[in-house]
């Protein structure tokens, strides 16, 4: 009994953990309770006090709690496109579903960041309100390749367009006191081996392409938290490199924040906490043994070890699980709907129009192809989500009053029933981060033949879902299949053979090849996954309520093959089996480079991705350049001026909607540098803008900020970035390949 007494008056008079009081509580954790704080609770070698063994249900991990020193637990949860958390839970009835927001490359097709602010915040609620402290997102690697199986939660191919995107979703979410986490850092490009495989780049295009995405987000928004990638970079596992987790991102860009590894990610723990993680997530018994023998040896220092300690600590106290933040469980589902939909209808590119949209409800539409009756509202993986819904594009037309021609109609909701009882069939066998089974597509000649006789016009869907641990089949994802080609050649020919217009819609979340049957439509929309209100968005771009304006933040190349970076991938052949397993062959840290674009990737194609490749060495290679994307209205641009600032220049330029519906523009500002120093793109995106919504005849001025620093370029001769002297061009244009207005300035 004393020894009870006594132990609780030790724990009484000892202190807890405050914001202006870390290093005392530093000084009095044990070895044990600093490496149970920095390895996550996947681990149990810790003494259980305190483990989170309740935390939130289909949470992703957390971190382990110190009781006797006022430390709690935190929560860590999925995703970029909305929290990811189980939907249901034992012992109750009620629902715990989150809102399915628009997957990133539709929130960077916006072009507007006030826009993805928005939807951050509401994200951010989820995340508070269903009692999550960082939420593991967003994503922001470069789209360097069509293929790459998680580009769905990226954002571009420009680091520009990606790090404003990224800074504006972080400001959103962490604006309700819960933590963001950018990830994958860095140079996270393909999927395939991605626990291995060596990403060889240089120095140049890490900086200035690869680094820079990053950069832009870390200065912009000083995030909570920060994901390390699985691969290598140059030989160095990424989570294990300290001129990239301490040189650059805290000595040359000032991050503020926490570094967490991603799951099960490195293979060093001493390595890691040394380079600048203070997260071993998800965590294991063989990690927290590993950096508690590390300190006991000399292999790692108490210094490194109270460092991160201090930093993750830093972190806890600004989480809401330290505030005692009562959670409601009960986020305004609806409401973030209503804000999923405004930025799905904002991410919608038009990429032709000939005279096809917008229809309106009147008059019968024959609606085929299976994904207009099973919606793609977004990825598999940990960027998917529980939603409540998804509505699908047979749903939303008729919400919008449309008139379906009734023998498709029928026809397709009869064969969907079968065919999603087989796909989940095939589903419920399946790990969750394998790409969910699809319909197969149908060809209805007979019926196609006769809707052309009665309807009025045709919409044909054609869908594409991916995600993580595997890259894109060409034959498969990228290009159109030869069912739904057929699909397409029958509509096309009965349709407009009698006059009638024929609208495709790609729900997708990366690139198609569109370069060869593009021809056979009169319309083509990108929708992407646009998330649970999918079908009403789409069905409001076709009625004309909402008047398309997202843009292309990639190109879209004639072929595969056009790609700067094709013979640097790794190509999954549809009709050769590939045998992932065997490619994970790791002994110890001991690398192996046997398989080229497998156990290593040549970024062979340096600086040039996109639309700098695209745009200074092969401007006949592009479907659709980067930044395009049609209205249904006309804008005119005059007047663009060019003006000093403190450190750099204001731009300006006056925009006009000459048309005759309301509708939204985008200016963007490209710079043409002289490169006599070094090579240069032709051009490089360095600022944009979203216009309002201008009514017929209204004017505006949309302004845009360039830093003297924006025209610099990574000198790898001197190791630190370079301007050159001499006049460059500035160009406010409508994508990468208009010559749009010009002026010139000289540095």
């Amino acid at each position: 009994m004393l020894t009870l007494m006594l132990a609780a008056a030790i724990a009484a008079s000892s202190p807890v953990l405050r914001p202006d009081n870390i290093p005392e509580i530093v000084s009095l954790l044990t070895l044990e309770e600093k490496a149970a704080i920095l390895v996550g609770c996947g681990s149990t070698a810790f003494d259980g006090i305190g483990r989170n063994d309740v935390g939130v249900k289909g949470s992703a991990g957390a971190t382990h709690a110190i009781p006797r020193l006022g430390i709690p637990s935190i929560v860590l949860a999925d995703g970029p496109a909305g929290l990811r958390i189980d939907p249901t839970r034992p012992g109750t009835d009620k629902t715990f579903y989150c809102t399915g927001f628009p997957i990133g490359t539709m929130l960077a097709s916006t072009w507007n960041p006030g826009l993805v602010r928005e939807a951050g915040q509401a994200m951010g609620n989820e995340v508070l309100e269903y009692g999550v402290d960082v939420l593991l997102g967003p994503g922001v690697n470069i789209h360097r390749n069509p293929l790459c199986g998680r580009n769905f939660e990226y954002y571009s191919e420009d680091p520009v367009l990606a790090g404003e995107t990224a800074a504006a979703m972080v400001d959103g979410i962490e604006s309700n006191g819960v933590g963001a986490c950018v990830k994958h850092f860095a140079v996270n490009n393909q999927e395939l081996n991605r626990l291995h495989n060596d990403a060889r780049v240089s120095r140049r295009a890490l900086r200035e392409i690869y680094l820079k995405v990053f950069e832009i987000a870390v200065r912009k928004s000083q995030p909570w938290t920060l994901m390390t990638s699985y691969n290598y970079i140059n030989g160095t596992h990424a989570s294990e490199a300290p001129w990239l987790l301490t040189d650059i991102l805290r000595g040359d860009w000032g991050f503020e924040g926490t570094v967490m590894t991603d799951w099960g990610g490195g293979y060093d723990t001493a390595a890691q906490i040394h380079a600048g993680n203070e997260l071993i997530q998800s965590g294991s018994d063989a990690r927290y043994n590993a950096l508690i023998s590390a300190v006991k040896e000399g292999r790692l220092s108490m210094a490194d070890v109270d460092r991160s300690v201090t930093r993750a600590l830093e972190l806890i106290v600004k989480c809401p699980a330290y505030r005692g933040y009562k959670h409601s469980d009960a986020p305004d589902l609806e409401a973030h709907a209503a804000v999923c939909r405004k930025v799905a209808d904002e991410g919608v590119v038009l990429l032709k129009n000939e005279g096809a949209l917008p229809f309106g409800p009147s008059g019968t539409t024959a609606l085929l192809g299976v994904t207009s009756y099973a919606f793609i509202a977004g990825g598999t993986g940990s960027g998917d989500v529980h939603r409540p819904y998804v509505v699908d594009l047979q749903q939303g037309l008729a919400d919008e009053g449309f008139t379906l021609e009734g023998g498709l109609d029928q026809f397709y909701t009869a064969y969907m029933q079968d065919e999603r009882w087989r796909c989940a069939m095939v589903d419920g066998k399946n790990s969750w981060v394998i790409d969910r089974e699809r319909p197969i597509e149908v060809v209805p000649v007979d019926l196609i033949r006769a809707a052309a006789e009665s309807a009025d016009r045709a919409v044909v869907t054609f869908g594409r879902v991916f995600g993580e641990g595997k890259d894109r089949d060409l034959y498969h994802s990228y290009l159109l299949q030869d069912r739904e080609l057929q699909l397409l050649r029958e509509t096309s020919q009965a349709f407009r053979s009698r006059g009638k217009k024929v609208t495709v819609i790609l729900n997708i979340g990366g690139v198609v090849e569109v370069d060869s049957w593009k021809d056979l439509a009169d319309a083509i929309i990108i929708c992407w996954q646009p998330g649970e209100e999918g079908g009403h968005t789409v069905a409001s771009v076709l009625s004309g309520e909402v008047n398309p304006s997202g843009r292309l933040p990639m190109t879209i190349s004639r072929r595969y093959e056009d790609e700067p970076s094709a013979s640097n991938f790794p190509l999954i052949y549809a009709d050769k089996p590939f045998n992932y397993s065997f490619y994970r062959r790791l002994e110890g840290n001991k690398k192996d480079y046997t398989v080229k674009d497998i156990d290593y990737t040549d970024y062979e194609e340096d600086i040039w991705v996109g639309y700098r490749y695209f745009c200074t060495k092969a401007p006949r290679r592009v479907a659709y350049p980067f930044g395009y994307g049609l209205s249904y209205t006309s804008f005119k641009w005059k007047n663009m001026k060019v003006e000093e600032a403190e450190g750099g220049w204001k731009v300006r330029v006056d925009v006009t909607n000459t048309g005759k519906r309301a509708g939204k523009d985008v200016v963007e500002l490209y710079v043409s540098a002289p490169g006599k120093d070094m090579e240069k793109p032709a051009r490089e995106l360095k600022a944009f803008a979203k216009t309002p919504e201008l009514q017929p005849g209204e004017t505006c001025t949309v302004e845009m900020t360039l830093a003297e620093s924006d025209l610099a370029s990574w000198s790898e001769a001197s190791g630190a970035w370079v301007t050159e002297k001499g006049r460059y061009r500035l160009i406010a244009a409508r994508n990468a390949a208009d010559r749009g207005l010009r002026r010139k300035i000289r540095i």
